[in-house]
């Protein structure tokens, strides 16, 4: 803070993740830039505590006509009798169940996704132990796993529409914390994904409605589950990973010619555009 205060930047490439496991770490630092008038890239505040916040996102993508999985918070401090095996019952199953406030499938384990209503508790309260913030109980899509660059802001346009598709011939694959680290064996990356127009376009036009309803802006990765033709809302992630080789958007755009100096350097000259000129 007081070499900001000293010695300001004149531009930041936000890739600022922050720390801790608060619903609004992510907003820290373009809040800390957004107070002192320093121009950064990406999302702003507001945008990113929301998208971190999953059950936010989710409720605001819906308002906007995006199909969401249905779902419930649960928080340590509610009673039992909110995630009782009666009112589980009431749930489709199987269901899946994640921290509410992580990215990157953090918390999101093989062992999440639960078939019967008695066996929901033991999962729960190993998330809760693990990552101390609510959980998200959520309807588990079966169908195809779809993540969706985006670039933009007034106009957003979709960089690419991968299929994350499993190696192994599971029933029900699950994009979690063990595929992402062993991806290399375990998954393939399919962009442009080999999707037919009639389901093509409604992920399309989903991602772009979410897109606008999160306030995103210069660029965003965003996740969904096609099921029927009907793609689900998983999650936005408007920081998403620019790690070289390894992060999803940087596979994606590898795959429809786009190499890594390259993004970088689109995520910059859209922000740049969006700012206009920056006073000296």
């Amino acid at each position: 803070m007081q070499r900001l205060l000293t010695d300001p930047p004149d531009f930041v490439f936000n890739i600022a993740e922050g720390q801790g496991v608060g619903r609004s770490r992510e907003a820290r630092v373009p809040a800390v830039l957004e107070m002192l008038g320093i121009p950064h890239t990406g999302s702003d505040p507001l945008t990113l505590a929301v998208t971190l916040d999953k059950d936010c996102a989710r409720r605001l993508v819906s308002t906007a006509g995006v199909v969401v999985p249905r779902g419930l918070v649960i928080s340590p401090d509610d009673p039992p009798a909110l995630y009782s095996r009666s009112v589980m019952a009431t749930f489709p199953f199987p269901v899946i169940l994640k921290p509410a406030w992580e990215g990157s499938s953090k918390g999101i384990r093989n062992k999440c996704v639960v078939d019967r209503p008695e066996d929901v508790t033991e999962v729960l309260q190993g998330l809760w132990r693990d990552h101390r913030q609510p959980v998200l109980l959520e309807e588990f899509i079966t169908g195809d796993e779809l993540t969706v660059g985006v670039l933009g802001n007034d106009r957003p346009r979709i960089l690419g529409v991968m299929r994350v598709l499993p190696q192994s011939q599971e029933t029900r694959f699950i994009y979690s914390l063990e595929v992402k680290r062993d991806f290399r064996r375990q998954v393939s990356y399919e962009c442009p994904a080999a999707l037919a127009p009639n389901d093509l376009a409604p992920v399309e036009k989903a991602t772009t409605a979410a897109y606008r309803a999160l306030g995103c802006r210069d660029v965003a990765r965003i996740d969904f589950r096609l099921r029927d033709g009907v793609p689900y809302f998983l999650e936005a992630n408007p920081l998403p990973g620019l790690t070289p080789e390894i992060s999803d958007l940087v596979i994606l755009a590898n795959l429809v010619g786009v190499s890594h100096a390259q993004l970088i350097e689109a995520i910059l000259r859209t922000a740049m555009d969006r700012l206009g000129p920056i006073d000296d």
